[in-house]
């Protein structure tokens, strides 16, 4: 899928392109997700829970990118702008009724955050999931992210505490969106 859009609200974006992820994305997203989460999440994460997050969650993770609900939009010169989509596993593994899928890592370049080019990747994303049978779309949002995902129609389930690695929790925030 291909979709040629132009998005804007406050930040102007270049036109982009919204297609499905690849292997061949990897560095190109892991580079967003760094610039992304250092940023964005900087306000609302002390330093030292972002110095060991930050390189388990900037990964592009091979199983997203081969994922059909995973979505890049991708700049006229290559760059990557904006990802996110949804998986039927979520981050954490484990078993969950066939209906529910996962959000799973949307990022938005820091310098084009608010220009609604999350809305568009998470919107798309519950769209195709709707489509493949998905009732229930699952989120472990950042602490940043929680007000965004209540404007996309998310409740707020309240808060958790992710294992990244032994000894590194991540604070987030559990939601859920019922298509």
């Amino acid at each position: 899928m291909r979709l040629n859009c132009y998005a804007g609200e406050t930040a102007t974006p270049p036109p982009f392109t919204l297609r499905g992820a690849g292997a061949d994305d990897a560095e190109a997203l892991g580079a967003l997700l760094a610039a992304s989460y250092a940023r964005l999440l900087a306000p609302d994460y002390p330093p030292a829970v972002l110095d060991a997050a930050l390189p388990r969650i900037t990964m592009a993770q091979p199983e997203l990118l081969a994922a059909p609900g995973y979505l890049v939009a991708e700049a006229g010169g290559g760059e990557i702008v904006a990802a996110g989509g949804w998986t039927w596993r979520g981050p954490a593994g484990g078993a969950a009724p066939l209906d529910w899928a996962h959000v799973r890592h949307v990022a938005v370049h820091p310098d084009l955050a608010g220009a609604g080019l999350g809305r568009l990747i998470v919107t798309q994303a519950a769209d195709t999931a709707r489509e493949a049978g998905v009732r229930v779309l699952s989120c472990l949002s950042t602490l940043t992210a929680r007000g965004f995902y209540r404007r996309m129609g998310f409740a707020d389930l309240g808060e958790v505490e992710l294992s990244l690695a032994p000894g590194v929790g991540f604070p987030a925030v559990q939601m859920r969106k019922v298509l």
